[in-house]
C-alpha cells in the first residue's frame, strides 16, 4: 500500500514529528507541567491508551505486539510489563530515540524492539496484536483503510485502531488550531464519520476475515479520538 498521497503525507509527518514538534511532543508525553489546552490533550491520550490496553489480555506472555506509531513509547512499556514481545515503530527517529531512553529499569531491554521506520514494513514480521493509537489520523479515509488492511495481513488476533471522528466540535477545534504557532499544532487531521469508516472497512477485500468488536470515543478538551477493535474471525 504505497499511494502517492500516503507517501507524501508520511514524509510531511516525519518532518513534523522529527523536527518541528519534538520538544513539544516530548513535554506533552511526560509529567512536566503544560498549559491548559495541552493538559486536556494529555488527559485524553492517557484515557485512550488505557482504553486500548483494557482490550488487550492482562497476561501477554508469548504474544507479539506491534505498537504502530509508538511515539515516545508509553503503550509499548505497558504492554511489555504484561509480558508481551513488543516491536515499537515510529516514522520519527527522534521520538523513537526518546522512547528507548524512557525504558524503565524493571523492563528487560530485550522486551521492546524500537524501530524508526514505516509501520507497514513487512520485515517487522507477524504479530498477535497490533495497536495503532492516533497514528493514522492525518491520512485520508481510503488510505486509512489500506493501512488497516496492510497491518491486518500480519495480525493473528486483533487490530486496535483509532481515528479522528468527524464532529462539529472537532471541526471547530481544528479551525482554531490553525491559528496556533506552527510548533504548537499538528499537521492537518482527516476526520471521518464512524459510519463511513466502517463501510470502507467492510468493503475492503483484504478485511473480509475481520469483524468489529468494541468501540469507544474519548473526548477531552482539544483531544477527540475514537477507538475501534477489529477481530479476526
Amino acid at each position: 500500500m504505497t499511494t502517492a498521497h500516503y507517501l507524501e503525507r508520511r514524509g510531511e509527518l516525519e518532518t513534523y514529528f522529527d523536527r518541528t514538534a519534538v520538544a513539544a511532543w516530548t513535554r506533552l508525553t511526560s509529567d512536566a507541567p503544560v498549559g491548559r489546552i495541552r493538559a486536556t490533550v494529555r488527559a485524553g491520550r492517557d484515557e485512550m491508551r488505557q482504553t486500548l490496553l483494557s482490550w488487550l489480555p492482562e497476561d501477554m506472555r508469548g504474544a507479539r505486539l506491534l505498537d504502530a506509531g509508538c511515539g515516545t513509547g508509553a503503550l509499548s512499556i505497558d504492554a511489555a510489563r504484561r509480558g508481551a514481545d513488543v516491536v515499537a515503530v515510529d516514522i520519527s527517529p527522534s521520538l523513537v530515540q526518546i522512547a528507548s531512553g524512557r525504558l524503565p529499569g524493571d523492563i528487560s531491554p530485550h522486551a521492546i524492539r524500537f524501530v524508526a521506520g514505516d509501520m507497514l514494513d513487512p520485515t517487522l514480521g507477524k504479530f498477535d496484536f497490533v495497536v495503532a493509537m492516533d497514528s493514522v489520523i492525518h491520512y485520508r479515509p481510503d488510505d486509512v483503510v489500506r493501512i488497516f488492511a496492510g497491518l491486518a495481513t500480519r495480525t493473528l488476533h486483533a487490530l486496535l485502531v483509532t481515528f479522528a471522528p468527524r464532529t462539529p466540535a472537532l471541526t471547530l477545534m481544528h479551525t482554531v488550531g490553525r491559528a496556533f504557532p506552527r510548533e504548537n499544532r499538528a499537521p492537518a487531521i482527516e476526520p471521518v464519520t464512524e459510519q463511513h469508516l466502517r463501510k470502507l472497512i467492510t468493503a475492503h477485500p483484504d478485511l473480509d476475515e475481520w469483524s468489529f468488536g468494541r468501540g469507544r470515543r474519548v473526548a477531552s478538551g482539544f483531544y477527540k479520538s475514537h477507538a475501534l477493535e477489529l477481530l479476526r474471525r
